[in-house]
Order: C-alpha cells, then structure tokens, then sequence
C-alpha cells in the first residue's frame, strides 16, 4: 500500500509543476508567438515574430532553421549592447538583439532563443539564423510575462509539410 501511494504522490506532484503553469507557444506556420496560461488555456499575449529562413526543423548548426519541440527558458539577458554580423555585407551590428535575449534550452544547438530586432521592419517575415525574433517592444512586454525555467513550444512547420507530402 505504501509503494502505491508513493506513486500517486509522484504524479500529483509532477502534475502540479507543469499544470497551472504559463508557457509561451510559437506558431512557425503563423509566425506568432503566443503566452498561454495553462490551467485555463487563456491566451495572456500574441505578438508577431520572425522566424528562421528556412522551412524545417533544425538539424544542424547554420543551416538557418528555429527548431521544433519543447524547450525550457535557461536565461533573461540584457542583450543591448551586443554585437551581430550577420553577413549581409555591413559588418557587425551593434544592438543587433536589442533590450532582451531570452535564451532557451535546445540542445544540442546553442545560442537559440528569443530575442528583440535591430530589423524591424524583419518581423512577420522568414528573416532569422534559427531564433525568434520580436519587436523590440514586444520583446519587452514578453519579458514582464516569463521566467527562467517556462517552457517554450514551437510547432513545426505546417508549410513544410505539405510541400513534402508529394
């Protein structure tokens, strides 16, 4: 009897530190990025973000796709003062993440995450190497509304999957 309960008492527990919870979803297909709250599925946020160029779950490091599945937040970074080349001719961009990076766990890939845009104009578009981009006052809207250790899900990529269906 004692073994029983201690299952039950497992699973409540795990039941309890994901239910009830606020995870953010990234739709690749709408390229919107969603907070919902878990115990009602009330929509708390949407925000229109760019995603990474290319159709397709990340394989491999550059080949410019935002992974799909479900990862954790690791980080809330100050991001203003970095730096980006990205490769476009102009050398490195200073404040190329703007206010905040918000950086997620997708390994076995690094440097992945969340992040405001010195493009803005980049934003509803296939515009990114892999992360999420936002406007950067959405990013720091999103930042009031998560923390470290969320989860974040990101769908695959509905496009993708028909065009290969053939």
């Amino acid at each position: 009897m004692g073994y029983k309960l201690l299952i039950v008492l497992v699973l409540f527990l795990i039941s309890k530190s994901v239910v009830g919870q606020r995870y953010v979803y990234v739709d690749k297909s709408k390229l919107s990025l969603y907070v919902i709250e878990n115990s009602n599925k009330d929509t708390i946020a949407t925000f229109l973000v760019g995603i990474g160029k290319k159709y397709g779950d990340k394989k491999k490091k550059g080949d410019m796709k935002t992974p799909e599945g479900v990862f954790t937040i690791t980080e809330i970074i100050d991001s203003s003062s970095w730096e980006h080349d990205f490769k476009d001719g102009y050398g490195s961009c200073k404040g190329a993440y703007c206010p905040y990076f918000i950086r997620l766990k997708t390994t076995p890939f690094s440097g992945i995450g969340i992040h405001g845009t010195c493009f803005p104009n980049s934003i509803g578009s296939r515009c990114s190497e892999g992360c999420i981009r936002m406007r950067n006052d959405d990013i720091i809207s999103l930042r009031k509304l998560v923390r470290v250790g969320m989860y974040c899900v990101i769908s695959e990529d509905r496009e993708y999957l028909c065009k290969n269906d053939f």
